[in-house]
């Protein structure tokens, strides 16, 4: 059993999920990638002590991260049942439903059935009686959304999730979406969209919505899969996310993009910063956004992303100069 430090709590801020009750760190770790069997148990438990200790208590899931898909569930229901048992009431865990997990018609989308099959099978991967947030993973154009609604609204009362959230729905599903939970008195505190300085699609409209409903807005993807890290300006790292078919299609790394991400890591070193930490400093600075989720395969990586909370106000010239580069790039694979 891990011994959690005693000043975490300290070390990081926390921020109001809409007009709920919940609290957020504005930092939260994702276990998209790097936590799946194919890697070290141990490399995994480092990451998630070391963030717990930083204050970081929001880890979020899907049922599909892995590999293989569940893996990730798995890997965190261990750790979590080892070293963090003494500490649930202290964590957000989440788990999202809406890609593919098994084959056949019930084992994708939004359809009521595919969706409770999939919590009681998380749940069953965690260990866990109950997650604080379960999601609608994305928008499904085949399924009415009252069903899919519905069914969130059943994993709430049924106590297998505390709240209900959504991922990747545009503004319209997310208006809609939004009426028919209230309608049910159903706990919908988040919605989770990819956004970043090369990804702004949730400005055309989502961010408005939500800050005037009152719900949380935690972004998944502020560092744009690694390409605002900086790594890629030397070319392709071994082992990096374009390096593998994966989330990071080589096509995205355009000498035009490259160009962007070079501008934007000078403004950020005029700033005394790394360009990851104003990448995220700059996601933080719209009062919409309740988190950013950021993914680590080294916990230098999410100590330096700590960092963006020490310096996260930008000044109107700053934020001028970033929006000379800072341009939608097709990064929006999640698109409905």
């Amino acid at each position: 059993m891990s011994s959690a430090t005693k000043d975490r709590y300290d070390r990081m801020v926390y921020a109001r999920c809409g007009r709920s009750g919940l609290l957020l760190p504005r930092v939260s770790l994702g276990l998209w990638q790097n936590f799946g069997e194919d890697r070290p148990l141990e490399a995994a438990r480092e990451l998630i002590l070391k963030s717990f200790d930083a204050g970081i208590t929001h880890f979020d899931l899907a049922n599909n991260y892995g590999p293989p898909p569940g893996g990730a569930e798995r890997r965190f229901g261990h750790i979590l049942h080892s070293d963090l048992r003494a500490h649930r009431d202290e964590l957000i865990v989440s788990t999202k439903a809406g890609y593919r997990m098994w084959p056949g018609p019930y084992g994708e989308w939004g359809s009521r059935k595919y969706l409770l099959a999939s919590l009681d099978r998380s749940l069953e991967r965690l260990g866990l009686d109950y997650v604080d947030v379960f999601y609608s993973h994305r928008y499904d154009p085949q399924t009415p959304l009252e069903e899919t609604m519905l069914a969130l609204d059943s994993a709430v009362r049924s106590g297998k999730t505390l709240y209900a959230g959504i991922s990747s729905y545009d503004v319209e599903a997310t208006r809609s979406a939004t009426v028919i939970l209230r309608s049910l008195r159903t706990p919908f505190v988040l919605h989770q969209p990819s956004y970043s300085l090369l990804n702004r699609w949730v400005e055309k409209g989502l961010l408005d919505l939500l800050e005037f409903e009152g719900i949380g807005c935690i972004a998944f993807s502020p560092l744009a899969q690694g390409l605002l890290t900086g790594k890629y300006l030397q070319g392709i790292p071994p082992c990096s996310r374009a390096s593998q078919q994966g989330s990071l299609p080589r096509s995205m790394l355009t000498e035009r993009n490259l160009e962007r991400v070079r501008a934007l890591e000078v403004i950020a070193r005029q700033r005394g910063q790394t360009l990851a930490q104003m990448a995220i400093a700059w996601v933080l600075r719209n009062s919409a956004v309740t988190s950013a989720l950021i993914g680590a395969s080294h916990w230098s990586q999410i100590e330096e992303c700590l960092g963006a909370l020490g310096s996260a106000d930008f000044t109107d010239a700053e934020l001028q100069m970033i929006d000379r580069y800072a341009i939608d790039s097709g990064l929006n694979i999640w698109a409905a």
